[in-house]
């Protein structure tokens, strides 16, 4: 599409808002858009923030365009569910989100300078400055007594929750100092976990596993890598694997004794 046929940004938006109205009117829209209700909703919004994700660690940028659309789709939507309900419209969302940015960015739109001591802004700083802020924000909310770890949703995918809850956590000094203790803890969940299995105890197991997971995400903060980008690297790397797996064999898989698929996947690491 060439630049001069191509709408205007405010107008390639009132055409979403009125496709969407239009689904949801109860006079000839869309029986299946005209069912859905907040909660039914929030599973593709999910969805489609993950598949956002994914085109972003895939470098995929024509795909990112058409997710980022579907998730803007998602924005849309619940804002007209809202709206029919008099509770508030796209207009408003996109109002709150303006004061927002410029309320979390006084470096930029105010008075206020965050700076390191040679004068320019200091990424670090802004970020300190970025808490504040959000912690002002939620004492006027009615929540002077809120806790350091508010602001992580219950509904975040778990390594994500762990992660966020972690360096939450660490910004009010609630963490280790080195990662070499992080590391044993690591060993010591493991022996936990060991114990654990010996006794049988699928609650017990269920528990230490857990704390396994969560001291690794704990280790992976201190190497400051991203334990969900580490182990969607790793399931990249096992699928790879086992296709040229399933093209190296030369019956069913489940013909194959432990020796035999350890061979074979033997082989297939060497290729991918």
């Amino acid at each position: 599409m060439s630049d001069h046929s191509r709408p205007s940004s405010e107008a390639a938006i009132a055409e979403l808002l009125a496709i969407m109205a239009r689904l949801r009117d109860p006079d000839g829209g869309c029986p299946w858009d005209l069912e859905q209700t907040f909660d039914t909703v929030v599973p593709y919004t999910v969805e489609e923030a993950f598949e956002v994700a994914e085109a972003v660690a895939r470098r995929d940028y024509p795909e990112l365009r058409e997710e980022l659309g579907d998730l803007l789709l998602q924005v849309v939507f619940h804002s007209q569910m809202a709206r029919e309900q008099g509770l508030f419209d796209f207009t408003d969302v996109v109002a709150v989100l303006n004061e927002k940015m410029i309320r979390r960015h006084p470096h930029v739109f105010g008075e206020q300078g965050v700076s390191g001591d040679d004068g320019a802004v200091d990424a670090e700083a802004v970020k300190v400055n970025w808490e504040v802020i959000k912690a002002g924000e939620r004492a006027r909310k009615g929540r002077e007594h809120a806790s350091a770890l508010d602001g992580v949703p219950e509904g975040l995918p778990a390594l994500q929750r762990a992660h966020k809850l972690q360096k939450k956590a660490s910004k009010v000094g609630f963490d280790w100092r080195q990662r070499g203790p992080v590391r044993d803890q690591v060993g010591l969940e493991l022996a936990e976990l060991d114990r654990a299995l010996e006794e049988g105890d699928r609650d017990a197991i269920e528990d230490e596993l857990g704390d396994v997971f969560f001291t690794l995400v704990n280790l992976a903060r201190h190497l400051k890598l991203d334990p969900d980008l580490a182990l969607r690297r790793a399931s990249d790397k096992f699928e790879r694997r086992f296709r040229r797996v399933e093209h190296l064999a030369e019956a069913p898989l489940g013909d194959y004794d432990e020796a035999g698929l350890d061979a074979l996947w033997r082989e297939a690491k060497k290729t991918s």
